[in-house]
């Protein structure tokens, strides 16, 4: 009889205030696009390798509002089989779904065996915006670290490999985010009065934020957190880590053809085939 793994917080979970953002960019548009190919190109190789394994893998956003989720995601996906993968955008709760465990509407949503879900925004709402809003109180978003860290020990537990990104910009590069969108017609939508009243408790979010980093980093769900200020940076960043996440103990090369595929293809097509040991 198996024991079940413990969980165990990791020692040095990320902080906001220890990221560096001097040197996270990169000099040009063509090593940002050489790099977003490479690194696109082994995540294809790595949802096949998911598909034909049967493997599952849970991609967690979170990060302040304008911090580039929604750009990240599109280009993590932009070379993915869409048959493959979901991407779930987690807005408020429901009636019905505020009726049961928070927990639940998340449940729904978990991978099919050789898929990958991709949650842009999550259960982390728990202890962040409900929090902070006081939708929740003081002893349900408290005890949500450790209802949170059994969630993802019983997944992990199970087989997915999960990876977990908050994406961090300052103030000052939200802001500026916030004009552009307000002057572009297309991205106007995006902006809420929700995401500018948020502005004003800063400071709250940021400590919910690093409590939420500190308490729910374990051996099953490391936090991974990005310098967001520079798109091209986060994006690779973003690629990169999930890649090495995602590979890590698992073997990515192609399978084997079917011989009986080539026996077919040699009859029924009439093509020459080398054989395939």
């Amino acid at each position: 009889m198996e024991t079940p793994s413990k969980i165990k917080l990791q020692k040095d979970s990320p902080q906001l205030d220890q990221l560096n953002f001097s040197d996270a960019f990169i000099e040009s548009k063509a090593k940002y696009q050489k790099q977003l190919k490479k690194w696109q190109v082994r995540l294809l190789q790595i949802q096949q390798a998911y598909y034909h394994q049967d493997r599952r893998a849970i991609l967690v956003f979170e990060g302040w509002d304008a911090s580039g989720k929604g750009g990240a995601i599109r280009r993590l996906t932009e070379k993915l089989d869409p048959r493959g993968y979901t991407v779930h955008p987690i807005g408020a709760p429901s009636p019905e779904e505020q009726s049961k465990h928070y927990l639940h509407r998340f449940q729904a949503r978990l991978p099919s065996a050789g898929s990958i879900a991709i949650f842009d925004r999550s259960w982390y709402g728990r202890v962040l915006v409900e929090r902070v809003e006081e939708f929740a109180s003081d002893s349900q978003w408290q005890r949500a670290y450790q209802e949170i860290n059994e969630f993802e020990r019983m997944l992990a537990d199970d087989g997915a490999r999960i990876v977990k990104i908050f994406l961090h910009i300052t103030p000052q590069e939200q802001l500026k985010r916030f004009a552009e969108r307000l002057e572009n017609p297309m991205k106007r939508w995006k902006l809420t009065e929700e995401d500018i009243r948020n502005r004003g408790r800063w400071d709250d979010y940021e400590a919910a934020i690093n409590d939420m980093l500190h308490y729910t980093s374990t051996n099953s769900a490391q936090w991974h957190a990005i310098a967001g200020d520079h798109k091209w940076y986060t994006r690779i960043e973003v690629l990169k880590h999930i890649v090495k996440t995602l590979e890590k103990d698992v073997d990515v090369a192609p399978p084997p053809i079917d011989p009986d595929v080539l026996k077919a293809a040699r009859k029924e097509l009439g093509l020459t085939l080398p054989e395939v040991s």
